[in-house]
């Protein structure tokens, strides 16, 4: 960054750009919230409403600077990318275009596919985990459940100095932090992510989910699983950002469930619909994150050796059900017999 305020721009108006843009705009001016169609015009004429889940009448507005395309930021000096990594590529191209590649570059995506890509669009690149969960209720409205933070660093730490330094400048308004250790954090993150397709697959926030005690067997034991697969693949833990313990998760995992079963009631009553479950059942282009956070945990597992049998028909699973035109919530304990077949190495008839 060359100055001590520099122009920070958001692409992209959904739950993360727009909290990440308002939080920012508060205590930061200089940032700009780049959206397009109902999200720009809404945007800009009301603001960026925010409300804490345990909280909803604790609403608060937020102005910020609104801009229609990148050749109105052509002054930007931080370029923060929040969209899915099936429209990354393609946005890191128009910045790239417009834009040049004088600004350092943020990517805020699920898991780790956005190392692929924006190298190979620019030479100044950080990455952010995103350590809260956000949701849009309409345009222009979002709810959240932590106010941040996210996580800067590098795959690398080649720009460590730049993170601190980002970091220091976002603060300000969006409670943010840097690291050394970014890959165990992106990872620890990763894991978390598997809750996704898992609450989508058996259609939490879509329908009602009365048989939690497969729910929680399979959510519980997936988690467990992709931390074990972190460990055979020499990740640490990192407790940056909020992210659960890993004896919490083991816990959860292990012991009985009439101990865990009143804080997992808990756990879920703060799951809103999620933004791969919105890509299933709402939008069905048949692009979703599926590949980027749980194909990539077992292709790590296949890569070090480590049993991944849960993760594995949970994947095979979410293949089938969001390949088809009209997909529907599978019953829990119907994946659950999946995930035994899968542990026993018999082909289940899932039909």
């Amino acid at each position: 960054m060359q100055t001590a305020s520099p122009t920070f721009v958001v692409i992209g108006a959904g739950a993360i750009g727009a909290s990440a843009a308002a939080w920012a705009a508060a205590a930061h001016p200089s940032t700009v919230l780049l959206a397009r169609g109902e999200s720009l015009s809404v945007c800009r004429e009301r603001g960026v409403t925010l409300y804490p889940i345990d909280d909803p009448a604790a609403r608060k507005t937020y102005s910020v600077r609104m801009a229609a395309g990148l050749e109105d930021v052509r002054d930007a000096e931080v370029v923060a990318i929040a969209v899915k990594n099936y429209s990354l590529d393609a946005v890191a191209r128009q910045v790239r275009e417009v834009l040049g590649d004088r600004p350092l570059v943020v990517g805020l995506q699920n898991g780790l596919t956005n190392q692929t890509i924006l190298p190979k669009y620019f030479s100044k690149v950080l990455y952010g985990v995103v350590a809260y969960n956000a949701w849009v209720d309409e345009p222009g409205v979002v709810g959240y459940q932590t106010k941040g933070p996210l996580i800067l660093g590098s795959p690398d730490n080649r720009r460590l100095a730049e993170a601190r330094a980002l970091a220091a400048v976002l603060n300000r308004g969006l409670p943010t932090e840097a690291t050394d250790r970014f890959q165990d954090a992106a990872h620890g993150k990763l894991v978390i992510n598997l809750a996704n397709s898992i609450t989508t697959l058996l259609g939490h926030g879509v329908r009602p989910v009365e048989d939690l005690g497969h729910f929680q067997k399979i959510l519980a034991g997936a988690l467990w699983e992709g931390v074990t697969i972190l460990k055979a693949a020499g990740f640490r833990e990192s407790r940056l950002g909020g992210i659960p313990p890993w004896r919490l998760i083991w816990a959860a995992a292990r012991l009985p469930q009439t101990l865990t079963r009143g804080l997992f009631r808990r756990n879920l009553r703060k799951m809103v619909l999620s933004s791969m479950a919105n890509d299933v059942y709402q939008r069905r282009t048949g692009l979703n994150e599926l590949e980027d956070i749980n194909g990539y945990l077992v292709s790590l597992a296949e890569k070090h050796g480590a049993p991944a049998p849960i993760n594995r028909a949970i994947l095979d699973l979410c293949r089938e059900s969001f390949s088809r035109p009209n997909p529907e919530p599978l019953d829990p304990k119907r994946v659950w017999e999946r995930i035994q077949a899968q542990r026993e190495g018999v082909a289940a008839d899932f039909r």
